[in-house]
């Protein structure tokens, strides 16, 4: 069923054919490499979905050659394929080989972007994504909007399905509307250990507020004067899954931790930090100061937290649910099992089915609502099967998708640092 790869790797990292790939370049294996032991087929969820050839990683892979090796034209239902990929990355965890097939996704979607006309409303949300003030300025409206009454016959009237609004309309929640930029020291009769600053994000800034006070609470609790810069912008994750540049973006949050006097800097989502961490600059003094300052807060936290501060005893059953970003590009899923033992008689275990991506795959919830729906109802069974009292996720967009538009019966998601916030 599954061919051997028919291409090298000098073909795609301009190797002259010394064996050795082009430096920083994705590491493309030999064909004489693939195994073909098929780990990535059981891995990928659009091939749980579909159970055909075509929705597999290595018929992308094959798709991304003509695009990338051959400049081949694909046909539309290559393209549908591909476009299909929740990008969630565990194929790569489960190639023997290390086939880099998220930095390879990102090269061809780049290049079918250049001949593409983009939706309207992709448009637009690249628009307030890449403008803060912008989108600061849409925020009051949205707020009015869901204290308005207005949803219920709004959704009824069908008018949201016309113009193909439903799905994003139905993600909506009451967002922040101030800023969280910022200085937050530390209590007048703590000890000082050091200052860090906190990435936030675009969305999440706004619609997930309180796992970021949170994150200021403990960084506080544990010794670090906390600074939120106003410069800092979206990470580019969905400018670049895209198919879009996402170099301004990277440029300009470099620039603004750069300036701080700090000694980490410190993402709260796991998606965003997939993507920092994957930032790669021209070796400047700057892009390696930041590389060498990024940190997850699930670790951070677990690195430096003091022998004498413990959070108050729980019960509770918690369940955690891995992101992909975490599982498949970070690995440091341990951090949080390990974060959440500070908390005595808590009882923790993992969600059945982690390695299964929840459908939210940052954009993809809108792109594609049917896949993205199907995948959600196989996570919400399995935290509904799991008899946890509370289910944690380290993803703002993975908790925001999960928790949107469900039943008022059912167990809503929380970032694990809330859990130990709210126990301090």
């Amino acid at each position: 069923m599954f061919d051997m790869m028919d291409f090298g790797i000098g073909e795609f990292t301009g190797d002259s054919g010394s064996g050795s790939p082009a430096p920083n370049s994705p590491y493309i294996p030999e064909a004489s490499e693939c195994m073909r032991c098929g780990m990535c087929v059981s891995s990928c969820p659009t091939f749980r979905l579909f159970e055909i050839d075509a929705e597999t990683p290595r018929q992308r892979i094959r798709t991304i050659s003509k695009i990338l090796v051959e400049n081949a034209p694909i046909s539309a239902e290559e393209r549908a394929h591909l476009d299909n990929c929740l990008q969630c990355r565990a194929c790569e965890t489960a190639c023997p080989s290390r086939m880099s097939y998220g930095a390879l996704f990102d090269q061809a979607r780049a290049k079918l972007q250049k001949a593409a006309v983009r939706p309207w409303l992709a448009k637009l949300a690249m628009y307030f994504i890449e403008r803060k003030r912008r989108r600061r300025m849409l925020l009051p409206m949205l707020s009015l909007y869901l204290r308005s009454g207005l949803r219920k016959p709004l959704r009824a009237s069908g008018l949201l399905r016309k113009l193909k609004l439903d799905t994003a309309e139905s993600l909506l929640n009451e967002p922040a509307l101030g800023s969280l930029a910022g200085i937050y020291p530390v209590g007048r009769r703590q000890r000082q250990r050091g200052r860090v600053a906190l990435f936030t994000g675009c969305l999440a800034e706004h619609f997930d507020r309180a796992t970021q006070r949170a994150a200021i609470k403990l960084l506080n609790a544990i010794g670090y004067e906390v600074v939120v810069p106003e410069g800092q912008s979206c990470c580019g994750a969905i400018h670049q899954h895209n198919g879009c540049s996402a170099q301004a973006l990277k440029e300009k949050n470099i620039e603004a931790f750069y300036q701080l006097e700090v000694d980490a800097v410190i993402y709260v989502a796991s998606g965003c930090g997939a993507m920092l961490s994957e930032y790669e600059g021209d070796n400047s003094e700057t892009a390696g100061w930041f590389a060498k300052r990024l940190q997850d807060i699930n670790e951070f936290l677990l690195d430096h937290w003091p022998k004498n501060l413990e959070p108050a005893a729980s019960n509770m059953n918690v369940a955690v649910h891995e992101p992909c970003s975490q599982r498949n590009v970070l690995k440091n899923g341990r951090a949080v099992h390990e974060l959440l033992r500070k908390i005595p008689g808590l009882n923790i275990e993992a969600l059945p089915d982690n390695q299964l991506c929840c459908g939210a795959g940052g954009s993809y919830m809108l792109s594609h609502p049917d896949n993205a729906q199907q995948l959600r109802n196989a996570k919400r069974q399995a935290i509904e099967g799991s008899g946890a009292d509370v289910v944690v996720s380290s993803n703002f967009s993975c908790a925001f998708y999960l928790n949107a538009d469900r039943a008022e019966t059912a167990r809503k998601l929380v970032h694990p640092i809330r859990l130990l916030a709210d126990r301090l």
